[in-house]
């Protein structure tokens, strides 16, 4: 799935839909974590769960200090990203993997284009760093795995 997260010319909008793609992120790690067979990828997938949790309070955190509300969940997308790691689990642990690598770079995609938006916040700029620098590793180390 492409993602346009980071395209909206409003960068509150863009924030917002940033936090819900981790939010979407965290429900294909947990439907990823319940599927995978092999203990160490299971303890891998946490630790990305856990950096996708995070994101979404510092983002948060960063909105509300602007005054806005921050989405309090997925947006429709978890059903799609869910429904792909569910499918996937049919075909073993590698094609679990695959799936969720492919939801990396949506993420990648999406920090990437947080951290060059023309009119990014300066109080975001940290979290944003941070956030994009886990998302390149995670997909690195999908990537190496699958």
């Amino acid at each position: 799935m492409v993602t346009l997260v980071g395209k909206q010319a409003e960068f509150l909008d863009a924030l917002k839909e940033l936090i819900e793609l981790d939010y979407d992120a965290v429900t294909a790690y947990q439907a990823a974590i319940e599927r995978v067979k092999n203990d160490f990828y299971k303890e891998k997938l946490s630790e990305f769960l856990t950096d996708h949790k995070r994101h979404i309070v510092e983002l948060s955190e960063v909105m509300e200090r602007h005054g806005s509300l921050p989405p309090e969940g997925p947006d429709m997308k978890k059903h799609l990203l869910k429904g792909k790691i569910i499918a996937a689990s049919m075909l073993g642990d590698q094609t679990i993997l695959r799936a969720m690598k492919d939801n990396e770079i949506d993420t990648n995609t999406a920090y990437e284009r947080l951290n060059h938006h023309a009119d990014v916040w300066p109080n975001a700029v940290d979290a944003l760093e941070r956030g994009w620098e886990d998302e390149k590793r995670h997909k690195a180390w999908l990537e190496a795995q699958a």
